[in-house]
This record gives structure tokens, sequence and C-alpha cells, in this order.
């Protein structure tokens, strides 16, 4: 629970910190104001459960603050201390939701019994509401819900949607006569695992009262109405009418409602109003681009216009996602953790100084990252990449294939999203290092070999199935590893042999290309001027005449 202490006076404020036993009431914030002006600024944002305060004061009269809390937060509790044993006050106090009335100087037992009697009656209230809540949710799930298809419709089938626009004037759920109307699209916050909690994880209620919240201020005044969307899971969507209240206004009222119910607000993208029905698939496009677009440096601002977007685009075209992916392969290359993590927090860096962050962006950037990890291991595995990915220990332990933040959740963490990118970067650097000691291993067994049987018949397919690897596979490391293809090595390995049986007087020509896996004389004898620059038989006068 949060609790505000107003009072014009340093000491009494001060007075009152010490004076309460906070822990015991279950208070954890606690704040103070000077003055009745400043407490309605804090109440709007910090939105305490209860307010001590003083009537007498010189910015903002006690009474006033009271009044104007009874009609924006009406759920509040208040206790006043006052220096002034007026019955007046007292009365106004009771009115406008008090639990009691304390005369200053301020008693210890006194202040924390009346602490304890309004931490008391809220929470006793706020389970009457909760229940109240469920129960007419309950009692709701057995009317006859809005024609939620019909309604859908006018998004989702163009053809049929004059048809159905007629239907729904018949049935009154849209005014007769209405010719133009706004669209607004919320989404239920996708990353609140406590709201999920709360309602059993059962998604079509918890949707439904949040509906439920909303028609209770479109319809009570016939301002339009919120269904839901069909086409899209855990989408609210709004079709308001109403010329005589602004549609921010009414937004604001409508979050006020979600809040005192649910303690949750939402974030609603709007289309340009126009006629009904055509203009509504446009209306449903822009309002999804105002909600991928919304800044979430700004989670306080719940109205978002997709007229007013440019702000996404210009610093996503200031700070290329592409650019950066020569960095990563860099750092991950280097295995270093410091530079993987710098790489990785660069961009975000960088967005944050422009002072925009988008679901867009960071759907963006999420694909970026993942095509990047893929194009990585496809270059380091090569062909052996959907084999070795299948693997759970290359898939966990080697690539960082772990589920990153959601772009649509309602806070953002710089350092959750820096966290999964250093994770997936970090992976692929472990990939990088376990795959280039296999290939190492790889190599080293393949030289081995060949120093074994290089008097056989060794063909490039021969070792590729010996070491149930490519062809292509081989020819490329050796070709990394030595500087020469394949054949080239084994030609070389062969002819270094000859060359070293040559000094032996007694084998012939014909014996010494057999003894290095050569059958046909005349094409060692090409292999090995092309190697020595001189055939064998030169090669060996010109041994005879140095020894």
């Amino acid at each position: 629970m949060r609790a505000l202490i107003v009072d014009d006076e340093a000491r009494v404020r001060k007075a009152v910190q010490l004076l309460v036993d906070w822990d015991k009431h279950g208070i954890r914030e606690v704040r103070e104001a000077n003055g009745g002006n400043e407490a309605i600024e804090i109440i709007k944002q910090f939105r305490p459960q209860l307010v001590i305060m003083d009537m007498m004061m010189g910015s903002g009269h006690g009474l006033e603050l009271m009044a104007w809390v009874y009609e924006h937060a009406s759920n509040t509790k208040f206790i006043v201390v006052s220096g002034h044993d007026d019955f007046d006050f007292v009365r106004s106090a009771v009115r406008h939701g008090g639990v009691d009335y304390i005369l200053k100087p301020i008693d210890p037992e006194a202040i924390n019994t009346a602490v304890r009697k309004a931490v008391d009656g809220w929470r006793l209230e706020e389970a009457e509401r909760a229940d109240q809540q469920l129960l007419n949710i309950r009692l709701n799930e057995f009317k006859p819900p809005y024609d939620e298809k019909l309604l859908s419709s006018l998004i989702d089938d163009p053809g049929s949607a004059e048809g159905a626009l007629g239907k729904l004037r018949k049935e009154g759920l849209i005014p007769t006569g209405l010719e133009e109307a706004c669209l607004l699209i919320a989404r239920i916050d996708p990353g609140d695992s406590l709201l999920q909690q709360k309602f059993g994880h059962n998604g079509e209620l918890l949707l439904f009262a949040f509906i439920n919240i909303c028609n209770e201020f479109l319809l009570a005044h016939r301002q339009g109405i919120a269904f839901k969307h069909l086409g899209g899971p855990q989408e609210i969507v709004l079709l308001v009418w109403s010329s005589d209240r602004n549609i921010a206004e009414l937004i604001e009222q409508i979050n006020q409602g979600l809040f005192v119910t649910l303690q949750r607000r939402l974030h609603f993208g709007a289309g340009s109003a126009g006629p009904l029905p055509h203009s509504l698939p446009k209306q449903y496009s822009e309002a999804g681009l105002a909600l991928r677009r919304r800044n979430l440096l700004r989670p306080d601002e719940y109205m978002h216009r997709a007229e007013i977007q440019h702000q996404s685009n210009a610093a996503l075209g200031r700070h290329s996602l592409g650019k950066l992916q020569e960095e990563w392969k860099l750092a991950v290359q280097s295995a270093d953790d410091d530079r993987i993590t710098l790489a990785a927090s660069k961009w975000f860096d960088e967005q944050l100084r422009l002072g925009v962050i988008t679901p867009e962006l960071l759907t963006a950037w999420k694909n970026e990252v993942m095509a990047f990890r893929a194009r990585t291991i496809q270059d380091v595995l090569g062909h052996q990449a959907d084999s070795l990915l299948a693997d759970s220990e290359y898939e966990n332990e080697d690539t960082g294939d772990t589920d990153a933040p959601l772009p649509e959740n309602y806070t953002f963490s710089k350092y959750a999203w820096i966290d999964w990118t250093v994770g997936v970067l970090a992976g692929l650097s472990r990939l990088f290092s376990r795959h280039l000691t296999r290939d190492k291993d790889t190599i080293s067994e393949i030289v081995h070999y060949i120093e074994q049987n290089y008097q056989s018949n060794i063909a490039l397919q021969d070792i590729a199935a010996q070491f149930y690897v490519s062809r292509e596979y081989v020819s490329r490391k050796f070709k990394q590893t030595f500087g020469i293809n394949f054949s080239d090595y084994l030609a070389k390995y062969r002819i270094d042999k000859a060359k070293l049986l040559m000094s032996n007087p007694h084998l012939k020509l014909q014996d010494v290309a057999e003894l290095v896996g050569f059958r046909d004389v005349k094409y060692f004898s090409k292999v090995f001027k092309k190697q020595e620059g001189l055939s064998p038989r030169e090669y060996k006068e010109s041994r005879a005449i140095m020894q």
C-alpha cells in the first residue's frame, strides 16, 4: 500500500513519518506534499490508498483536496490531522470518506489506530469490489454476447460490411443515422503475468473483464461500443461515435475505471475518423500501426494516433540495424565477453539517446538478430547445420536459443533485451570455438590417415566417407588450413616420400611410383615435374652430381 502526508509544515510531516508504524500496517511507500495543489499532482501519478492531511494549508485548502479526490479517486481513505476542533470540518471529512479526525499535537496511539482502521477499511472495500467485479463477469457470461461476428466483419470482410452494418443498426448496437466513427484498438499486455494469474490464466475471462469495463463508459452515455475482435487474440476494438467529448478524454476516463477495478490501464491506438463502414479496415490498420510505433520510453502516454508516428521511422533510418552486423560478427569471432556485450548494447544506447524505442523497432531488432544467427550458423556449420542443430546440446548450449522478450510488452527493459542479445551472440561464439576445435581435430585425423595410407588409392570421396563429412567440407578445410586443396596436399606428400625413396639406387622409377601410391609411372613423372620443376630422372641425376 501507499500513503501520502499533506501538510504545509515540514515538522508536522516529519512527526507523522516518525509516529506511524508503516511496516506494521503494510504500507511500503510514503510520500509528502506541502499543500493541496501539490498533493493533487502527486496523487495523479502515485495513487495512494491513504492520505493523512491537514485542513488549513496555504497552498490548496484541505476541503478542496478532499473534494477533488472524492471525485477522481473515490477509493482513497483520509485521516485528517488538524489544530481546529471544528464540527464542520469533522462533518466534511466524514462526507468525503474520511476515517478519522485527529487533533494536534498528534498522539502516537491515536494516529496508529486511525491508520489501522483506514487500512482495514480500504482492504475490505477492495475485496468487495473485486468480488463484485467477478460476480458481474460471471453473470454477464450467461447473457447473450454482442454479435462479435458482425462487428468483426466490419473490419475483416468489406464485402459484407454494408449488410452487417444494417443488422447492427436494427439491433441498436450502432445508432441509426450515424455516418462516421473512429476505431481504436487496445491489446492486453502479454507480459503481465500477475494479471493473467489473477484471472486463473483464463484469457477469455480476462478479455471480457476489460471489455465489460470499457462498455460501462461507452454504452452508458451512447458514445460507442467495445467488442472482442475475432481476428486478433487478446484484442479489444472500440467504435466511438460521441461528438460531444474528446476521444482522448474518454480514453482517460476508461483507463481510470480500469485502474480502479483492475489496477491496470490499456494503451489505445486510434485511426483517423471516417465514414461507416468502408473506412474501418483502413482505420484498423492505422490503429495497429499507432500501437506498434508507440514510444515505450513514454509509458504514461496511453493514447496513440496514427498521424503522429513519424519519430520511429526517423530513428530507424538514422541508426540502421544492418550496419551493426559486421560488429556482431567480429565480436562473435573474438569470443570476448566484454566485446560481445558492447556490440549488443550499442543500438539500445543509441536509441535511448534518441529517446525512441517502439514495438516496431524491437520486432525489427529481434528479426535482425535471428537472421544473423541463422546466417552465422549456416556459415560455420555448412551442410551440417540442420543435423547438428537438431542435437539439443548444440541448440541449447551453443547457440543461445532462448526466448526473447516480447516487443508488445507494456514495459520496456533495456537490460532484458541486451541480456537476450548477448545470449544469442555468446552462444554463436561458443559454437564458433567448438566447431573450430572439432575442425582442427578432424583435419588432424585426416592428415594422420593420409600419412598411414598414402601408398593406397586414396580419393576425396573415400576420405569424406571415412570421416562422415562431405567432399566439399574436406576441400574447403584443406584450403583454409594448408592453402592448397586436398588433391594437391596428397600429391605433395607422395612426391616428398618419393624423393626420399629415390636416394636408394636399387629402386627403379616404377618401384618408387608404386610405393608412394602411383600406379602409372607416366602420371607420376608428370606430377613430379609439376611440383619439383624437374622430371624424376633429372632430379635423380642432379642428386647424384651433388653427392
